[in-house]
């Protein structure tokens, strides 16, 4: 089992709940989507499975440990095979992309290596190779802070496909990225995660994506799972009710309404 919640909340110092009573088994090699309005709590949960956050309540377990049991070593060691692409990623801007990329591996490589690389890239190839991946090689020596938003998230997402940890997951990975690239990027984090048999759990603003690549599909609301269920099984009822408190329509990479699947007839969804 790569991730197992058993009734987690997470509540901030506020008062505010922002996870509350979530229990949720993902087994090793799955490809989870997580979708629901803002403010539903989807990134706080993936920062919980990042171990950035700590439960307020309730049990977390992360590829078959309880990461807040573990002494500091052995929580890094853990870290390290867990990958997390940010919707806004946070890289200096002064930091080159090849630098970005390499730093994927920091937390597996010795220290010696690490410091050198931060110098000298110790693996330009490698990095030139996972930025062709998500068509941006040729920014390969150009810093981070000379790119756009979109080009910024593909460095994120060469970076995960760089460091290949046991563990992947996406917080709105291709927000600023055009529809047709953004298929291209989500088709490839799949395809990372076949070939490796790891996990991807992925939140994702567009519903059609989430609905076309993920074999599973969590709904998420205020801070609870609405519902957990394959995307044939998800109904344009059960979407609507989602996303009602935000919006008019359930939301698209194009922001074109949701093709209307009818009663009875099921979606088609993408698998690779």
């Amino acid at each position: 089992m790569s991730v197992s919640l058993s009734q987690v909340s997470l509540e901030f110092s506020n008062g505010f709940r922002a996870i509350n009573g979530v229990s949720c088994e993902i087994g090793r090699g799955e490809r989870v989507a997580i979708i629901g309005p803002s403010g539903a709590g989807k990134t706080t949960l993936l920062r919980l499975l990042a171990t950035a956050l700590r439960p307020s309540s309730g049990s977390l377990n992360i590829l078959g440990a309880d990461p807040w049991s573990l002494d500091r070593l052995a929580l890094r060691r853990l870290r390290g095979c867990v990958g997390m692409v940010h919707q806004a990623p946070p890289i200096p801007p002064r930091q080159r992309v090849v630098t970005a990329v390499l730093a994927g591996r920091l937390g597996r490589w010795p220290a010696w290596k690490g410091l050198a690389s931060l110098f000298y890239p110790v693996d330009i190839a490698g990095a030139e190779t996972v930025l062709a991946r998500v068509e941006i090689a040729d920014k390969l020596f150009e810093r981070c802070g000379e790119l756009s938003g979109g080009q910024l998230q593909r460095v994120g997402v060469a970076r995960i496909l760089y460091q290949q940890p046991e563990l992947v997951l996406t917080d709105e990975p291709v927000s600023a990225v055009d529809p047709a690239l953004s298929d291209r990027i989500i088709g490839e984090l799949n395809r990372e995660a076949i070939e490796r048999g790891v996990t991807l759990i992925a939140s994702l603003h567009a519903v059609d994506l989430a609905l076309h690549w993920f074999p599973r599909v969590i709904g998420v609301k205020a801070g609870e799972i609405q519902f957990d269920l394959p995307p044939m099984r998800v109904s344009d009822a059960m979407l609507r009710e989602l996303y009602a408190s935000e919006t008019a329509q359930v939301p698209t990479q194009d922001n074109r309404p949701l093709a209307v699947v009818p009663a009875g007839v099921r979606r088609k969804p993408m698998y690779l």
